[in-house]
């Protein structure tokens, strides 16, 4: 079992950055695949980045390509989410996750774990 907690959200301008971490706890929770989803009011909730165990391979939504970077800190069990150059269409609740699986996968049914979320608001 895996517990994760999201941190960091909150209400900035469009143009800001915002860092949000999720803190993992349980058995060998370093050797889990995570990634970040999200969720708009009225949106089903879609991927937005995904990292490898050994934190060496992400793979990004097009939409937030060159401005979010998803990092893991294992030494920490802790997986990073900086957003920068943030719009208000990246207002979502903002989900951690993770995966036993050891590829990078997109789909939210790869993943058996999950936060409860961290609301980030961006005004324009």
């Amino acid at each position: 079992q895996v517990q994760l907690r999201e941190s960091g959200g909150g209400l900035v301008q469009a143009g800001d950055s915002l860092t949000l971490s999720c803190e993992a706890s349980g058995r060998a929770s370093n050797a889990y695949t995570k990634g970040w989803f999200r969720q708009a009011p009225g949106k089903e909730r879609e991927f937005v980045a995904t990292i490898s165990v050994s934190g060496l391979l992400q793979s990004y939504t097009d939409t937030v390509k060159g401005r979010f970077t998803i990092s893991r800190d294992n030494a920490k069990n802790t997986v990073y989410l900086q957003m920068n150059s943030l719009k208000p269409e990246d207002t979502a609740v903002y989900y951690c996750s993770a995966s036993e699986g050891g590829a990078l996968i997109a789909r939210q049914s790869y993943y058996g774990y999950w936060g409860q979320g961290t609301q980030v608001t961006v005004s324009s």
